[in-house]
Formats: C-alpha cells, structure tokens, sequence
C-alpha cells in the first residue's frame, strides 16, 4: 500500500512538472514534516503568483484526521490551497468537491482540477496586484478558492474534462480497432493476391511478367532453390 502511494506521488510531481514547466514543483522528502509536494506557480511576467499544496492518500478508507492535519501543513507552508488526491472519497463524496477548506479528488479529477486551480490563483493574483488596496493577498486568494460559487464552476469544468478524455479514449480505442480490422483485410487480399500469381507463374513460367513486389528476393530464391537440389 506504501509503494502504491509512492507511485501516485510520484505520478502527481511529474504531471505537474511536465504541464507547468514554468512552476517549481518542491517535493517534500520523505520523514520531512508536510505533505507530498508544492507547486509554486510562476508566469513569464511575474514569479510566485501563489502555491498549492498536494497531498496523495491511497488507502482502503478515507480518515477524517487527513483534513485537519493537511491544514495546519497548508498554514505552515503558506500555500493558497490544498489539494487532496486520494483513491477513497469521503463519505457523502461521489466525486471532487471541497471539504473543510480542502478539495478533495481521484487522481483523474486532479488533472483538470490542477489546471483550472493554477490559473485561478494566476488571476486573482493580478487583480490583486492592480488593486491600490491590496489587504490580505493570502486571506482573499483562500476565499474565493474555497467558495462554493467557485465550487460550482471547478465541478462543471473538470467534469466537462473528464467527460471529454474518456471519449478521446474512446475514440482512440475505436480508432485502434478499425486499424487492426484493415490491416488484416489488406494482409488477406495481399496473400490471396501472392497465391493467384504463383499459380499463374507455376502455369505459365517466363511468359509471365514479373512482379518485383510479389517475388522473392534473390537470396532467399536461391536458397530455396538450393534446398531443393539438396533433397534431389
């Protein structure tokens, strides 16, 4: 079960890593107090916008004490949000959502959660910055982040990517398959068509014309010629 968390902690830093290349994802090592990783978000304009704070559970039920304890490395770490990936949903919890300040998701969900969160905390961080009265940067980001107007829109938009790359899947699948079905049509008409013109070859012999794609290669001609004066 350990190893199985490891792997998706691991999966989470490199996605991460590959989709947001301007970001710094810190991974937390392993007996160092926190949660699994930071993604600190940078843009080409401006550096550290904000971060989110991920944690990966992958157990047979979902602990309560997860929460609680997540927050207080959120305050710690002063990360804008948190993020839990875990393979158990809470109770009451049939897909992603917010639970006491921390969304809560499968890691399918959190593909399109962490993208739509990075440029959430990348917008409210410039309108922050354009603001002459800037308060509490933290306190703001963290309230609308942890809203339920803002819940509604995350679950509408991750379901609508999750929707849309089960039916890519889908079609690739689909695609797959009607390859593999034209490629064993074209093997039989290709052998069929070998099979008619050895046998017109067999009959007719040099007044027939060769067909390069349709012979053996030299070699492997002589070859079998050579077989044959063998068994003579």
């Amino acid at each position: 079960m350990q190893t199985q968390g490891e792997v998706q902690e691991l999966a989470i830093e490199e996605w991460l890593a590959e989709k947001f290349p301007l970001d710094v994802i810190q991974e937390i090592k392993k007996g160092e107090r926190g949660a699994d990783c930071l993604q600190i978000v940078h843009t080409r304009s401006r550096q550290n916008c904000g971060s989110i704070y991920y944690e990966s559970k992958r157990t047979k039920n979902f602990q309560p004490s997860w929460i609680e304890k997540f927050k207080a490395d959120i305050q710690e770490r002063n990360a804008s949000i948190g993020v839990l990936v875990t393979e158990v949903m809470p109770p009451n919890m049939e897909r992603l959502g917010l639970k006491d300040g921390i969304w809560v998701c499968s890691f399918d969900e959190f593909k399109g959660l962490c993208t739509v969160l990075r440029e959430s905390v990348i917008q409210i961080s410039s309108a922050i910055v354009t603001q002459e009265n800037k308060g509490d940067k933290m306190g703001m980001l963290y309230d609308f982040l942890t809203s339920n107007e803002f819940q509604m829109q995350i679950g509408a938009i991750v379901e609508g990517f999750t929707q849309m790359k089960s039916d890519l899947e889908s079609e690739q699948r689909s695609i797959r398959g009607i390859w593999k079905k034209r490629e064993k049509q074209i093997e039989k008409v290709l052998l069929n068509t070998t099979g008619m013109y050895g046998s017109i070859k067999g009959i007719a012999g040099s007044a027939v014309q060769a067909i390069p794609l349709l012979e053996l290669p030299e070699e492997e001609t002589a070859l079998l010629e050579g077989d044959s004066d063998s068994e003579s």
